[in-house]
């Protein structure tokens, strides 16, 4: 079995749990913190716990997952690359654009495999729309829109380091990297020229504040904290936007637009695709939603042509978390592809960093950059 160790037993760390039933063993968990050590030894009593990692190339590892928090991504990676250890990074790939290059560049270097943790590719929702449109059943897409709904964001963007740019840059990059991704994805094109806006509108103006770093992400969630207004316990530090709107164009022509709001009542993402001989739109995006397809002429026709229900899946986020952790193992193996390249995460990272800047530059136009064209050949390969 697969010997992989995991850095970060914070809020995602149940990630790890899925390691098992994928044929891997944990067998080393490092956190810097005291009672991450203590989560730790609970969730995985075999395992030896470290407090830095950068003690773990000496414990013979296959592969390990970096599961920190975003800012510390790119140091944990580099490290662990260097060594030579094969490494899961969860999404965003790191905090800034340099940062991500810097870690496709050691992963080419060294040759050590690399993978970024956008799951939401593996999720029945996105997958049923991808294969949709594979299949022709809109035409050529032109335009994706993106309505997020972030039913939870005072609770679990707001209590912690989340809410603060030096750890995040800002949460269109944080929250929103997932649905760029997705957006490019569908579109088949990543992002070359962005602009947006965006705003703190409604939890800077709250005043109670309180340390939450000894508590996970989530863990202060509730459908009683409502109205948004009446929150408590935010982060002593709130300098990041709580509704972003973002537009983009992306290499082969598509326009789109992704929008978060995080005081919003309900939480579910909202994806609209818009192609030369139809349109798709999910309405849910779990178990119990559907995918509607209109591909004909008419007035206002609520009900869609067709309706396709997402199917079901198992485990977190519709089976994806699983599917991801199965694939990277494969991965190691040679045995599977990654559904998302690394490449296609670090484009997602620089469209969400070129918007941050343009809202916080009076709506700005601004120039994605493009990864140098030798790495993304060397990651269209496969990582060889």
């Amino acid at each position: 079995m697969l010997r992989i160790g995991v850095v970060g037993a914070g809020a995602r760390s149940s990630l790890a749990d899925y390691v098992g039933p994928g044929g891997g063993r944990i067998v080393a968990v490092a956190d810097n913190s005291a009672a991450g050590r203590e989560r730790a030894a609970r969730a995985f009593p075999e395992a030896q716990v470290v407090d830095d990692h950068r003690r773990l190339p000496a414990l013979d590892l296959d592969g390990a997952l970096v599961l920190t928090p975003d800012h510390t991504h790119a140091t944990v990676t580099l490290d662990l690359l260097r060594a030579g250890i094969p490494v899961y990074l969860e999404k965003p790939m790191a905090t800034t654009v340099a940062d991500c290059d810097a870690i496709l560049a050691t992963a080419r270097a060294t040759r050590t495999r690399l993978a970024v943790g956008h799951n939401m590719r593996h999720m029945p929702v996105v997958r049923l729309m991808k294969d949709l449109i594979d299949t022709g059943t809109i035409g050529e897409v032109k335009t994706v829109w993106c309505r997020h709904f972030i039913g939870h964001g005072g609770d679990f963007y707001f209590k912690d380091w989340h809410a603060e740019r030096a750890k995040t840059t800002g949460l269109l990059l944080q929250k929103g990297s997932h649905d760029i991704d997705v957006i490019h994805w569908l579109s088949g094109a990543s992002s070359v020229e962005v602009v947006a806006m965006g705003d703190l509108m409604v939890y800077g103006g709250i005043a109670d504040r309180q340390d939450n770093s000894d508590r996970l992400m989530g863990r202060l969630a509730s459908y009683d904290n409502w109205p948004p207004l009446t929150q408590t316990g935010l982060n002593p530090v709130i300098d990041v936007e709580d509704v972003s709107i973002m537009s983009m164009r992306l290499g082969n022509g598509v326009l789109a637009n992704y929008s978060q709001c995080h005081f919003a009542p309900d939480y579910w993402r909202n994806y609209t695709v818009i192609g030369t001989e139809g349109r798709l739109e999910n309405f849910g995006d779990s178990d119990g939603g559907v995918v509607r397809l209109w591909n004909s002429r008419s007035e206002y026709n609520g009900a869609g042509d067709r309706v396709i229900p997402i199917p079901t899946g198992e485990g977190t986020h519709g089976g994806a978390d699983v599917a991801i952790v199965e694939e990277f193992l494969g991965f190691l193996l040679g045995k599977r592809a990654l559904a998302t390249s690394p490449v296609a995460a670090r484009d997602s990272v620089a469209a969400g960093v070129a918007a941050t800047t343009s809202l916080r530059s009076g709506s700005a136009p601004q120039v994605v950059p493009a990864v140098a064209p030798d790495v993304r050949a060397y990651f269209d390969a496969g990582q060889p």
